[in-house]
């Protein structure tokens, strides 16, 4: 006998929830910061953190353009954003839905640290879940996200702390998968550091073959999964110089590595890159000449939004020139996808986001 993860009733649908978000040109919003993360986006450009801001500022995001589902394919939630509504009272989730494009829903409950280890950590959350993912499912949403945080650097990542976040991860796929959600997992190795861009690649290897080696043993249907992953980079305080070109190679040689062909799409984290620097790495990733076998394309939420919120500035007078800073962006991300980004957008998004021990 052979068993799944994903009951027969939902195989179909994961696989062509997966492969609609992978879809070639598209990729995902993620709008799903918590309330304090979104808070320390909007401290900046002195908006208040409550609820009728974060819902407006949304909104703008969700209703950008008759063009958004050409580049968006999937946006990423807070609990508390599946089920807001527009002004008008239409809920978000319906609101995307008509627009052809796939609600998500972040699951985790943030990183805490593991014992044992040098300040690594695993992600928590498990506890009641299944219960939510079955109120999200009848809320409108088809995938869902869960992060796991590595970093490099005094003998990390630890064994200890791979397989861990591993099977966290792998334990966190079932259950969606059991409850009708594709599961995008999420192992992000941190920039923090000075390490090399072959250090990066080997613990990326590392992590990424422990990742699916747990899914693997849990029984996960991976033709209903999508990948999240962080970009092989070097640190940040790296003092040697890597070409875009340079790190799109490492990327694609350590997919090719680790990830099997049965999954749909990889939609890579920005991880702290300029938006910029975030399109132009995926644009070289897809030039790779060497097999690729899933499609490659993005996950951002920094590196769509940094400029759109600026823009924006919690006034109403400014919601059309922010949302037309995220159309810009969006499009240049879908062209990268394709390999086709030509330097559209490079006159916005320049500034560098990275942020050490990044948390939300």
């Amino acid at each position: 006998m052979v068993f799944s993860a994903a009951p027969e009733k939902f195989r179909a649908e994961l696989a062509a929830t997966a492969n609609a978000i992978a879809a070639p040109g598209k990729g995902i919003l993620a709008a799903d910061e918590s309330t304090g993360t979104i808070g320390k986006r909007f401290g900046p450009i002195g908006v208040e953190n409550v609820e009728e801001n974060r819902r407006a500022y949304r909104e703008l995001l969700f209703t950008a353009g008759a063009d958004l589902p050409k580049y968006i394919s999937g946006v990423i939630l807070f609990e508390e954003t599946l089920y807001q509504k527009t002004a008008s009272g239409k809920p978000f989730a319906e609101l995307l839905r008509e627009q052809g494009i796939q609600v998500g829903i972040k699951v985790d409950k943030g990183t805490v640290e593991l014992a044992g280890t040098d300040g690594e950590t695993t992600t928590q959350g498990l506890d009641g879940m299944n219960e939510r993912c079955q109120k999200y499912y009848a809320a409108g949403a088809r995938f869902a996200k869960w992060r796991c945080v590595l970093k490099i650097g005094k003998g990390c990542p630890s064994k200890l702390a791979v397989i861990e976040n591993a099977n966290v991860l792998a334990r966190y796929a079932s259950i969606c998968q059991n409850n009708g959600l594709v599961p995008i997992v999420e192992p992000e190795i941190l920039m923090d550091g000075d390490h090399d861009l072959e250090t990066a690649m080997v613990a990326t290897e590392e992590v990424l073959a422990t990742v699916y080696k747990a899914l693997h043993d849990h029984n996960i249907y991976l033709e209903g999964t999508l990948l999240k992953p962080n970009m092989v980079c070097p640190g940040q305080d790296c003092q040697k110089t890597y070409t875009p070109a340079d790190i799109a190679d490492a990327t694609v040689t350590v997919l090719s590595r680790t990830v099997p062909p049965a999954v749909p799409g990889v939609t890579f984290l920005s991880g702290g890159q300029s938006e910029e620097a975030a399109t132009v790495h995926l644009h070289e990733i897809n030039k790779v000449n060497r097999p690729r076998p899933w499609s490659l394309t993005f996950s951002y939420g920094r590196a769509l939004q940094a400029t759109v919120i600026k823009t924006w500035a919690g006034k109403p007078e400014n919601v059309a020139a922010a949302q037309s800073a995220l159309m810009i962006r969006a499009r240049a991300n879908s062209e990268a996808c394709l390999g086709k980004y030509a330097g559209s957008a490079a006159h916005l998004g320049g500034e560098s986001l990275y942020v050490k021990d990044y948390k939300y």
